[in-house]
């Protein structure tokens, strides 16, 4: 297990490559950082959508989203504009292998982590759906705040918001929506 936590300690120095190929400075934001922000909106969602009636499995949707970026420690933030080159099933097959090699100190638990990590990327749990448009409204916030700070040219980042992650639930859709939406309208606001 030590192995792996301290592996799990490059993520609070990689820096989100996306950020710094829009001019902005090293240290902009960590994939620890991230994956912090993705827990915690994950946990917000996962909160607002049971209050509303729905059937979210808490510790599930943590898990996800401690888990989703580990793979990072070993094949580094991958932007969108580099899986353009090396497609999106080799970055996917790369980050798999990857996550299955960063696992392989953590004794029994690997194959619970590795399924999880597989359903995360599959999407086919309403949790594992959860946890994607947490990182969505995490990266959307960022956004905003850095924005907010005067950046410029990051509305590549925002195309997202108009169609949203696909969710499964109508109560889960609902939240999320609403969530994308006022995030729309504070960065309108920032135009005025």
């Amino acid at each position: 297990m030590l192995a792996t936590l301290i592996e799990a300690q490059r993520l609070k120095r990689l820096d989100r490559t996306g950020w710094t190929l829009r001019g902005l400075p090293n240290g902009t934001e960590s994939v620890a950082a991230h994956s912090f922000g993705v827990a915690v909106a994950a946990m917000f969602l996962g909160d607002e959508i049971n209050a509303r009636g729905g059937s979210v499995d808490l510790e599930k949707v943590l898990r996800l989203a401690l888990l989703h970026d580990l793979a990072e420690t070993r094949v580094g933030d991958m932007p969108k504009t580099a899986v353009s080159y090396f497609g999106s099933g080799a970055r996917r097959k790369a980050e798999t292998d990857a996550f299955a090699d960063v696992l392989e100190a953590t004794g029994a638990n690997r194959v619970r982590y590795q399924a999880l990590y597989e359903e995360y990327e599959a999407r086919v749990s309403l949790e594992a759906q959860i946890v994607k448009a947490a990182d969505v409204v995490d990266l959307l916030v960022q956004a905003l705040a850095l924005e907010r700070g005067g950046a410029r040219w990051l509305d590549e980042f925002w195309e997202i918001a108009e169609t949203g992650p696909t969710l499964s639930d109508d109560v889960a859709r609902e939240v999320v929506a609403e969530l994308l939406s006022q995030l729309l309208k504070e960065r309108q606001a920032l135009s005025r």
